[in-house]
């Protein structure tokens, strides 16, 4: 994965059509007093991030490693308080 380009926010400012056009291959990190506040992306990348964020999958379309991750998971010892809900 590509990291972003970080750019201050007052560079963005200043030139926020070029930026705009970079945003359209890469994402675009804008700080402020050096740290990432906001990041530009293309619309097509955020159309294809909210696809995926709602995207449901049936257990036989997981990927078999993931699968057996999920299988071997142990709950916390936080999550007891919650066994008597599951009766």
């Amino acid at each position: 994965m590509v990291e972003p380009l970080s750019v201050p926010a007052a560079e963005v400012q200043r030139h926020f059509a070029l930026y705009q056009d970079k945003a359209l291959t890469q994402a675009v990190a804008v700080t402020s007093r050096g740290r990432p506040r906001v990041v530009m992306i293309s619309v097509e990348e955020y159309e294809r991030l909210r696809r995926r964020d709602r995207q449901a999958m049936m257990v036989e379309e997981l990927p078999l490693d993931l699968i057996e991750t999920i299988a071997a998971a142990q709950p916390s010892e936080e999550s007891r308080r919650f066994d008597d809900e599951i009766a």
